[in-house]
């Protein structure tokens, strides 16, 4: 929340927004393959620590350069481009050891993805009232000091938790190309997978926009950063309690179905919040958004454990991350000219449309029964 809003700030236009977003995804698009070499390699735990460390660092650096100069969306760009950089791989990293913590807590594996995927959204429900709250009362620049010290809390938590990895054999070292795109090859070799990455990429491309540019756009002219901060703290929220209601729907309904429910509720709920309703109503749908969306990244996650092999599935998970980065990076500027040029009402109309269309593409596609086959590893 605070980069966009610190973009928007700074320049007036959700163009520049776009901008930042787009250009502050490229490393992660890039790193992506690399990454997930890395986690593969040497480990999923001792890489977290790291990555958090680095981002700590980086956090720290925008009030410190904001302190000493004049700070520009330029100066703004880089610096969330340097953040950007280190961060790639520790969702990563902390996905693939999902199976190896869960072994040890003896749960399965849709039980921990659940638990796992309500905690990390749980940080999406509480991270953007705090970013609001921050940005209020300490300014948008402090806040990311803010950002630093929950950084290095993240990564100190990693110290006590021991859990036995399985490494990569090196059998592929002659080949550091082959061995960091391997995760293209079994993603294409891996029906389900690839159908669950389509309904990933559908979000990535069309709806993410509507948090980072859409949104932000709406609550800057009308000077409200509370409520964008509490809508989207509501939203996740809401995930929080879908992802934790994945393992019981995951025992009465075919993974096809929760996948179909998850599509065209987010689509269903966008359709009604374009129209920038009252903040009770943006409230409610945005709160059957998220419940909707819930379900998606701990049913992604088990898929992925399951039908790949350990020893790659840091660099298929990374791919994940992968669109996830360069999503944005192709729709964030052209909603931001879109919201400057058309308005944010239109731009949200069109967009809440081509979710409806992507949703019914992706669910009524003759791969969806892929997913339900019971060819898993493990």
């Amino acid at each position: 929340m605070a980069f966009p809003w610190l973009a928007i700030e700074l320049t007036g236009s959700a163009t520049s927004a776009g901008l930042l977003v787009t250009i502050t995804s490229i490393p992660g698009l890039l790193l992506a393959p690399v990454m997930g070499s890395i986690v593969d390699k040497f480990g999923r735990r001792k890489t977290i620590i790291w990555i958090e460390a680095a981002c700590a660092l980086v956090a720290a650096l925008i009030p410190f350069v904001a302190g000493i100069w004049v700070m520009t969306l330029p100066i703004l760009i880089a610096l969330g481009t340097a953040r950007s950089a280190v961060a790639a791989g520790a969702t990563t990293a902390r996905k693939a050891f999902v199976p190896d913590v869960a072994r040890v807590g003896k749960l399965s594996l849709e039980r921990a993805n659940s638990i796992h995927e309500a905690v990390f959204s749980s940080g999406f429900a509480v991270g953007p009232a705090v970013a609001a709250i921050c940005i209020g009362w300490l300014g948008p620049y402090n806040t990311f000091y803010v950002v630093a010290l929950f950084s290095l809390l993240a990564g100190l938590l990693m110290l006590p938790i021991k859990a036995k990895e399985h490494y990569e054999d090196h059998e592929d070292d002659h080949s550091m190309f082959r061995f960091a795109f391997e995760g293209f090859y079994v993603l294409f070799k891996t029906p389900s997978v690839l159908m669950l990455m389509l309904g990933i990429m559908t979000f990535a491309l069309i709806y993410l926009p509507t948090e980072m540019v859409v949104l932000p756009k709406f609550y800057n002219l009308i000077s409200e950063p509370q409520q964008l901060g509490f809508l989207l703290s509501i939203m996740a929220g809401f995930t929080v309690i879908g992802s934790l209601l994945f393992e019981r729907l995951s025992k009465k309904f075919k993974y096809t179905t929760i996948f179909r429910i998850t599509l065209l509720g987010v689509a269903g709920c966008m359709v009604p919040m374009s129209f920038l309703l009252d903040y009770g109503w943006m409230l409610f749908f945005g709160a059957l958004l998220g419940l909707a969306w819930g379900p998606l990244p701990p049913l992604l996650n088990t898929v992925i454990q399951r039908k790949v092999a350990p020893s790659k599935r840091g660099r298929v998970f990374s791919l994940e991350m992968a669109i996830w980065s360069g999503g944005p990076m192709m729709s964030m500027i052209p909603v931001g000219l879109a919201v400057d040029g058309l308005g944010v009402a239109n731009t949200y109309k069109i967009l809440a449309l081509l979710v409806v269309v992507a949703a019914l593409f992706v669910t009524l596609s003759r791969h969806m029964k892929e997913i339900n086959k019971a060819d898993f590893q493990a």
